[in-house]
């Protein structure tokens, strides 16, 4: 019994220490520890961070103030309107030109999940056809992306998207950032914004 018990402990304990491994990058309340590059529209509302289309309709980006090599995110994300955004990772910018690499964010049919190289490559990888419909139009969304050397992996929805390995993008370093799509008439929201560095 007490060995039993003892069991039961460490492995409360080892779920505790992994919980508090994740750390939230959105308090909910305002763009602390994030910093906005372009005019486009960033702000807090109801507890949720919103991204709208500006009235230069180009492209725009949330960056985290910090680095991030090798981590889990989690997030959740609404598309409302035309919801092209992203989730930027290893990246670094000048002025609205980002070099990276984006898990997409899109309207449904337009590769949510995929990977695309920023500047370089092009498209890297997409979902198969038959896992475009895990998008959730209109809805929230959960949103997974592991980032660990040179692997890269995306979940939308408990389903597995993408995996890639690459060797370019295990070279790389730099920041997290969300974004709105040139084009006009964008909005996104997103909430509950979690990472786990590995």
């Amino acid at each position: 019994m007490k060995k039993l018990l003892a069991v039961c402990l460490l492995f409360s304990l080892a779920v505790v220490v992994k919980a508090q491994k994740k750390v939230s990058l959105f308090n909910g309340k305002d763009l602390t520890g994030w910093n906005i590059h372009g005019t486009e529209k960033w702000y807090v509302e109801n507890g949720e961070m919103i991204c709208e289309s500006g009235p230069d309709k180009g492209y725009g980006y949330l960056s985290t103030a910090k680095n991030y090599k090798n981590f889990v995110l989690t997030l959740k994300f609404k598309q409302e309107a035309n919801g092209n955004s992203g989730v930027f990772f290893r990246s670094s910018i000048e002025g609205t030109k980002i070099s990276g690499w984006q898990a997409e964010v899109a309207p449904l049919n337009q590769h949510t999940g995929g990977i695309y190289e920023s500047y370089g490559r092009g498209w890297l990888i997409q979902p198969k056809a038959e896992d475009e419909k895990y998008l959730k139009e209109g809805e929230w969304n959960e949103y997974k992306l592991e980032v660990k050397g040179d692997e890269v992996t995306t979940w939308l929805n408990g389903h597995k998207m993408v995996y890639l390995k690459d060797a370019k993008i295990g070279e790389g370093n730099g920041f997290i950032a969300l974004q709105i799509h040139d084009g006009g008439g964008i909005k996104v929201r997103w909430k509950d914004i979690k990472i786990e560095e590995l």
